[in-house]
């Protein structure tokens, strides 16, 4: 399945695109002006020529012609070289510069041989073995050599130049433009290594959403005659919906299956400490996505910078995100001519997002992508099944079957473990025992190889068995898949157990029923042993959600009545919404429901004692029961299977 994403261009570019064709490279301007660095590297040139003559200065100095013949007399001459009067010669050990001609010691030398001398120089230079040269003793650089060195730096200044320019601009994205005067120039657009695009057929489960989106689709195939019709193109379109849903994969179908280009960017990555680089961001993607109109700008994750404005004045990142939000808001009104130009955003946390970026004109349509059915499910494995050699017996509407509530993400999880197992195994196929085994490390973690005291088996075992049995006892309960008493990630113990078909809303029975269940165990524990463990933690927190939001959201309490007086948001603090006598009376009605339901675990035990101590021992025995394993040891016949 082709979901891979192609590369940005350079780091700061917060945006990935492909279906869109490459823009003309850009002129490239030499930052700060050509005159500003000629002349810089003018002066660069004078002064190292200047430093060369000090060099050359200092390397061979010119010596009287009375050292010279000095030197030759006392033999400390090796070699000379002459063109006329003039003598370069080289010492055969280090002698001092005369006092008044210079300072230092010397070894190679200059002078001049007067014209009026008559002396036996060659008589003397034969006998002290002095070998007269060809070539000259002292090699001068050429004219040639010397402009290279000198040239040397002033290259050498010219790529420091345009390396700090480029990396200023990289450094502070589009918002350093207008400091540098220049704006940051387009980049070319790559597709994806495979070369395919996202379509439709990449997308199962989801038909109602993907219906809703057919509409763009058919306005970026055919807008001649929506426009005909005076109809207008739709400014935004947000996807919302639990994570792992596939909000993103829809947008990339939706740019695919309309072959327009898709430009993608996380809203995260738009926020910078600097105040004004994300606006500037967001001006530079619709700047790009104008130019190759028709085309799609999909934001992730929205609600990073999509959050109601209000509340703390503006510091720092705050300010940074507001502003960035009002300039998504400007491009998306079309004030900045952006015709042509859908936005498709996604989040999870469409309840907090500004309302002036909800209301028409800006998102037209909200789209809520939901979990898949048990068809969709079955679709989605089959996509993500493709790739996958599966043996025959494979039954992919049995998975499905048995994974409700699970996502596009959490199944395409479930299909690679299953392949993971089959290569540890050494098999060739993936069979039906590789997913099974595959859905239970997701569903209820992997194995831990841990050894316990025998007691502490037994009490498990009695703790599995009162959540199972009592699940099987309860009308309209969801029917027990699987016990085992096998660690498993946290936990000691699990049971396991999925409704026949999907549910979709809840009735008080039920909610009370799983309330019973998950309190099976504390209630098995107190019976048998008489006492309650730790091992009850995550049962109480399941209990505890659950009769919150009986008793705060859903008007199942008689004294609270028919309101909504806890919010439903988990993150917000607990209870910011009702007053505090509504909250004293929310959890007198919470207590009230659990110790209800508390006691009817414990009587339904008391009274399937028998069956609580057949079941407690056949885990004890097999350490793990299958569905009808476990219904056959409690001695209890499988109330319904609907929907199965």
């Amino acid at each position: 399945m082709p979901t891979s994403v192609p590369q940005r261009d350079r780091p700061d570019q917060p945006w990935r695109s492909e279906g869109a064709p490459p823009p003309p490279a850009p002129k490239k301007k030499m930052p700060g002006g050509w005159g500003r660095l000629i002349l810089t590297a003018l002066i660069v040139y004078l002064i190292t020529n200047l430093i060369l003559s000090f060099f050359n200065d200092g390397d061979e100095p010119t010596v009287s012609y009375t050292e010279f013949s000095k030197q030759v007399t006392a033999g400390n001459v090796s070699k000379i070289y002459a063109k006329g009067d003039a003598i370069q010669g080289q010492l055969k050990n280090k002698a001092p510069v005369p006092s008044g001609e210079g300072s230092g010691d010397y070894t190679k030398f200059t002078t001049q041989r007067p014209t009026f001398a008559d002396d036996d120089l060659w008589t003397q230079l034969t006998k002290q073995k002095v070998t007269v040269t060809a070539e000259p003793v002292v090699e001068h650089r050429s004219f040639l050599a010397n402009l290279l060195i000198s040239l040397a730096p002033m290259l050498l200044l010219v790529v420091l130049w345009l390396f700090i320019a480029r990396r200023m601009s990289a450094g502070l994205g589009g918002g350093a433009g207008g400091m540098l005067g220049r704006k940051t120039p387009p980049k070319p657009v790559e597709m994806g290594p495979d070369g395919k695009r996202t379509t439709f057929e990449d997308v199962a489960g989801i038909d109602e959403v993907e219906g809703e989106l057919n509409d763009v689709v058919d306005f970026l195939k055919n807008p001649d005659a929506y426009r005909a019709m005076g109809a207008k193109m739709p400014g935004g379109v947000l996807l919302a919906g639990p994570p792992g849903t596939g909000k993103t994969l829809l947008a990339r179908a939706v740019a695919g299956e309309a072959g327009v280009p898709f430009f993608s960017a996380s809203a995260s990555e738009f926020i910078e400490m600097i105040v004004g680089v994300g606006a500037s961001r967001v001006r530079e993607l619709f700047a790009e996505a104008r130019k190759v109109a028709p085309a799609i700008v999909f934001i992730d994750e929205i609600d990073t910078i999509g959050r109601a404005r209000g509340g703390g004045s503006g510091m720092g990142g705050h300010d940074e995100r507001e502003q960035t939000l009002n300039q998504i808001l400007t491009e998306m009104d079309g004030f900045s001519g952006s015709e042509g130009v859908i936005v498709l955003a996604a989040t999870n946390r469409s309840d907090v997002l500004d309302p002036a970026l909800t209301r028409p004109g800006r998102f037209d349509r909200i789209v809520h992508v939901s979990p898949p059915d048990r068809g969709g499910r079955e679709a989605i494995l089959k996509i993500h099944t493709r790739e996958i050699p599966l043996d025959p017996a494979v039954d992919l509407e049995q998975v499905a079957r048995t994974t409700p509530g699970m996502t596009g993400a959490e199944l395409a999880n479930l299909a690679n473990e299953a392949a993971l197992l089959a290569v540890k195994r050494q098999q060739r196929e993936v069979t039906q025992s590789d997913l099974s085994d595959a859905l239970e490390k997701v569903q209820l973690g992997a194995e831990r190889p841990l050894v316990m005291p025998y007691e502490e088996r037994r009490r498990t075992a009695y703790h599995e068995s009162g959540h199972a049995l009592l699940g099987m006892l309860q009308p309209g309960a969801d029917p027990v898949r699987k016990v085992t008493i096998v660690p498993r990630g946290r936990a000691l113990g699990v049971t396991l157990s999925t409704p026949d078909s999907d549910k979709y809303a809840y009735t008080e029975e039920y909610l009370r029923g799983r309330i019973i269940g998950a309190l099976g165990g504390m209630a098995a524990e107190q019976l048998v042993f008489d006492v309650i463990t730790t091992g009850a933690e995550n049962d109480l927190e399941q209990v505890t959600n659950i009769v919150r939001g009986m008793v705060g959201r859903w008007g199942m309490s008689e004294k609270i009545g028919p309101l909504s007086a806890l919010p439903s948001d988990a993150q917000q603090a607990y209870g910011l919404s009702a007053a505090p006598g509504t909250l004293d009376t929310i959890a007198v009605e919470m207590r009230r429901i659990v110790d209800e339901c508390y006691d009817t675990a414990a009587r339904l035990l008391r009274e399937n004692r028998d069956k609580l101590d057949a079941l407690a021992q056949a885990l004890l025995a097999n350490e793990t029961l299958e569905e009808e394993a476990a219904y056959r040891a409690a001695g209890i016949p499988r109330l319904s299977k609907a929907g199965a």
